[in-house]
């Protein structure tokens, strides 16, 4: 797994470990934020090995599979934030496109049965339409992270196309939309920034909360990653591509709706909203089609927005010492709700 460090990797590592996989970490080192996320996970025995490494500089990658030697690869390394992409587009680029080349060009040269990549719902030309988007619709993207996922993406069916054969590995990949959930300690993102508000005593930034985003749980998302992986191994090709993973479009709420679900969910004084009027430009409208995830893996998110909310107010509000076990109950919580 690329990005085992990081917010999703950390989860999905410990849901792996728990279904028996023997999980190979490689990331690069977690940064401040996210540290007490990974050490917590690390603690509890998840990883056979874990390696240090930025993937985009390709032959240490390559490296590092040829000594693995793995049956299947999760590709989740990137650079994952919209406001950050404006101010360091060259990184933005770098991390999640030449990120990308590298794990694929790696298992082209050593080998796997299969790869999901995970990319984002913000990989598409965004025309704010009032309808979901599908996986056949076209890659675009107006800031540098958008577009960086949607040349990922490009990436994903290129070496596809080119080298895919009945021996070598199945490339798939995933397209989620924003994830939520406890151990997210990313700068300038609304679910931490909301508990360190309550935290700290301050005001709440906030920068569009009539923009309408397809929340989900972080677990939802990594249960139709393993779904898919699942599927990559027992049908191969056909399962290959892209694949989208969202709620239901009941589900998708503005930003102040969830806001006030999330509040209710700590049962707390609410911190104090101040709405920012400027800076870059964000999409208004995010919404996926998950019509093929549901009819033809058996997904479906398995979670409400009420639900989500609490399960993520839980982990935030839990002490640390709780945090452990609420991850393992919450990861069985989900999987029960999947497999129904």
């Amino acid at each position: 797994m690329t990005g085992h460090t990081g917010f999703k990797g950390a989860w999905l590592s410990l849901w792996l470990s728990g279904l028996g996989a023997n999980v190979h970490g490689i990331a690069l080192s977690p940064n401040d934020g996210q540290r007490q996320l990974f050490e917590l996970v690390d603690g509890m025995k998840v990883f056979d090995s874990s390696q240090y490494l930025d993937i985009s500089q390709s032959q240490g990658f390559v490296d590092a599979m040829s000594q693995i030697k793995p049956d299947f690869v999760f590709h989740l390394a990137a650079q994952p934030l919209v406001r950050q992409s404006y101010s360091d587009p060259v990184e933005t680029f770098r991390s999640n496109v030449m990120g990308t080349v590298s794990v694929l060009e790696g298992v082209r040269q050593h080998g796997a049965e299969g790869v999901v990549c995970i990319t984002s719902d913000k990989c598409y030309e965004n025309v704010e339409q009032i309808w979901p988007y599908r996986e056949t619709d076209p890659m675009g993207g107006h800031d540098p992270y958008s577009a960086s996922k949607g040349c990922s993406e490009l990436v994903i069916a290129s070496y596809a196309r080119s080298f895919q054969s009945s021996s070598s590995a199945v490339l798939a990949s995933a397209r989620a939309g924003n994830v939520i959930g406890g151990g997210d300690f990313a700068s300038d993102r609304l679910v931490p920034d909301f508990f360190r508000a309550i935290e700290s005593g301050s005001e709440l930034l906030v920068r569009r909360p009539q923009s309408t985003r397809p929340w989900q749980h972080v677990l939802e998302s990594l249960g139709g990653y393993l779904m898919l992986a699942d599927a990559v191994l027992l049908s191969g090709a056909a399962a290959g591509g892209a694949w989208n993973f969202g709620p239901e479009p009941h589900e998708v709420r503005t930003v102040q709706e969830f806001l006030h679900l999330l509040s209710e969910a700590t049962g707390q004084q609410a911190p104090v909203v101040r709405v920012q009027v400027d800076g870059p430009h964000e999409a208004t409208r995010l919404a996926l089609d998950v019509s093929k995830a549901r009819l033809e893996l058996g997904w479906t998110a398995g979670l409400n927005l009420e639900e989500r909310a609490a399960m993520t107010a839980e982990w935030y509000l839990a002490d640390d010492s709780r945090r452990s076990s609420l991850m393992l109950r919450q990861i069985e919580v989900v999987s029960t709700r999947l497999s129904k």
